[in-house]
């Protein structure tokens, strides 16, 4: 179902003031609302020294947001138990310098330095395979891993022989079978296919644009290399909200959701996850990323809670803050469409041993309480001073529960017996738990 009207009026306008008052070669966007691609449009010129028109189906350069497909390859091997997120690079690495785990290289915790080592930016010619990991040596660990978020492609250079070592193929194979193409995304290579929009870099100070080179990753390819379109990039803005089983489990996509570092140390408005930008808009949190390369911007984005997204991409290396213009195309999507509210559906009783255990409990003056929905035990805390969301467990034994969603996760549920076998306390995370509200001790 498209878009409504009103809505595609809005977007189209974002994008044609955009790219008329930023002077952008051409800007090309689409939307997608539930899986679904509800909206798309282009502005400009694919190509300014030929005078193509841009259009949606044009490939454009999205540089850094090949970081996101990288994680989830990397996430999906750690599901499959080959590698772990605390493992450190020499593991699969053997003889790797500086020791970063994986989860610190995903989460731009390494401490490594932002490029690869050498002039690159000035010769354009990024280092081989063969190269990557003999001169790592060279790079420099900045910061002390762990105490602040800093951006690097050298990260997820590393991630990429890391994925590749681990699978037994190179990275860019593994992603296509395992990730892009099973979502569908044929119109995402690594390298451009036709039509593909040209890059530019527009004059500051006149109306000319300048052609830009186009750099052949080699190494960095896991952390900028991908060409796709607004469309593609949306299909990954629906697997954001709401993941493919068959690519990586939704609590695995979960988990890179949630923050592992915290970019605007003031204002909290952008913290990354695991390969994901995190970006807090009021009372919303989008999930997606930008990508900058010389002669394109790239941004994508999606609001899980109601299942929309957005992209955006630019032929021009310049002129334009890309998430601020990606944010709002994918904030006027999330507004025109209410939450995805799932249908209940009567479901199954709860076991005999949860009999006495569900409805209201007490812990530390704090009213507890206990249900069984969607076959699963949850708890609440519906007083909290915070909204802590529900707990949902998993059976480890007789009378044993472990928290496996929610607040206190990790944590262990005991539950206690009289003599007649009725619960009578429970223990969670070593804290008693019980019928009435009792004084500590």
């Amino acid at each position: 179902m498209p878009a409504p009207d009103s809505l595609t009026a809005e977007l189209s306008q974002i994008v044609r003031e955009a790219q008329a008052e930023k002077r952008l070669t051409s800007v090309s966007a689409a939307a997608v609302h539930d899986g679904e691609i509800v909206w798309t449009d282009a502005v400009g010129l694919a190509d300014a020294e030929s005078g193509e028109e841009a259009t949606p189906d044009h490939q454009y350069r999205i540089a850094s947001i090949t970081k996101t497909v990288t994680a989830v390859g990397v996430m999906r091997l750690r599901d499959e138990g080959k590698l772990a997120l605390d493992d450190t690079l020499d593991k699969h690495l053997p003889g790797a310098a500086h020791g970063p785990t994986v989860r610190s290289l995903l989460a731009h915790l390494s401490g490594l330095q932002r490029e690869v080592p050498g002039d690159v930016w000035e010769t354009l010619e990024m280092p081989t395979r063969e190269e990557l990991l003999p001169r790592l040596s060279e790079a420099e660990r900045v910061l002390a891993p762990g105490s602040y978020f800093h951006y690097s492609n050298l990260a997820f250079a590393l991630l990429g022989e890391v994925l590749a070592q681990v699978s037994g193929q190179p990275a860019e194979r593994y992603l296509h079978e395992h990730v892009l193409g099973p979502l569908g995304m044929t119109r995402t290579t690594w390298t451009a296919e036709p039509p593909a929009a040209v890059g530019f870099l527009v004059h500051p100070y006149a109306d000319l644009p300048r052609r830009e080179p186009v750099i052949e990753g080699r190494a960095v390819a896991p952390a900028a290399d991908l060409w796709s379109t607004p469309s593609d990039l949306c299909r990954w803005a629906a697997f954001i909200a709401d993941p493919d089983p068959a690519v990586l489990a939704p609590e695995t996509v979960e988990e890179m959701r949630s923050v592992q570092s915290m970019v605007d140390l003031t204002k909290w408005r952008l913290g990354y996850g695991l390969g994901f930008a995190l970006y807090r808009v009021e009372d919303d949190l989008f999930v997606g990323h930008d990508g900058a390369h010389a002669g394109y911007l790239a941004h994508v984005s999606a609001l899980p809670s109601k299942r929309t997204g957005a992209a955006v991409l630019t032929n021009e290396g310049a002129g334009v803050t890309i998430s601020e213009l990606g944010i709002r195309l994918s904030r006027a999507v999330a507004e025109a469409y209410p939450p995805v509210t799932e249908e209940w559906r009567p479901g199954e009783g709860p076991p005999p041993e949860l009999e006495g255990v569900l409805g209201p409990w007490w812990q530390e003056g704090h009213r507890v309480v206990f249900s069984f929905r969607n076959g699963k035990l949850e708890s609440v805390i519906p007083e909290a001073r915070l909204d802590l969301g529900r707990s949902v467990y998993e059976r480890e034994g007789e009378d044993l529960y472990r928290v496996a969603h929610g607040y206190e996760r990790g944590e262990l549920l005991r539950i206690v017996r009289d003599e007649g076998g009725v619960p009578v306390k429970l223990y969670l995370a070593t804290y008693p738990v019980t019928r009435e509200p009792q004084t500590s001790g």
